[in-house]
């Protein structure tokens, strides 16, 4: 990332990051759309042109939507949506507008600290994969007792889990 990016304000750095994931969340739907394409002028045109293959690719296209947004806080994963997006000939301005919440959360995240902590696990993998490993779970325990003492204090005292008034003179039968 050139440095007046870097050391630019906030806003300079958040645009930068929308911008570049734009365009490529973009140029991966339509790679993922040139390979249907191509694969569509092959022998095995019949298999993705079948009325099954329509039904799938309506059924993604009008209830699968919400992954886009949501594969943009994984890493990996993202360009393997936005590449079956396209692949899966989804509607470009669908696509596009469901893409558009992820792009900004995803701006968002790297720009507040997400490009740094990316940077240093992957300093941390160079070093020891066990030592990634041991951190990787740290945080996963951290937030697991974080998000455990978060439910805890917001449940009331005297419910169950399924928020049913428990009876404290009633014995189990």
């Amino acid at each position: 990332m050139p440095q007046w990016v870097q050391e630019g304000p906030f806003a300079v750095l958040y645009t930068f990051l929308l911008v570049v994931v734009f365009f490529r969340a973009q140029g991966t739907y339509w790679v993922g759309r040139a390979a249907a394409a191509g694969t569509l002028r092959s022998r095995w045109a019949r298999l993705f042109s079948s009325p099954q293959m329509e039904r799938a690719t309506a059924a993604i296209d009008r209830w699968g939507l919400p992954i886009i947004p949501l594969s943009f806080l994984t890493v990996g994963f993202q360009t393997a949506v936005n590449a079956g997006a396209g692949f899966l000939r989804l509607r470009w301005y669908r696509y596009t507008l469901a893409m558009i919440p992820g792009c900004l959360a995803w701006a968002l995240i790297y720009s507040l600290g997400g490009l740094a902590a990316f940077q240093a696990g992957s300093a941390l993998l160079a070093r020891s994969p066990w030592a990634l490993a041991a951190a990787v779970a740290l945080v996963a325990a951290v937030l697991y007792v974080l998000v455990r003492v978060r439910h805890q204090t917001v449940s009331e005292p005297g419910t169950r889990r399924s928020g049913s008034p428990q009876d404290p003179t009633s014995r189990p039968s």
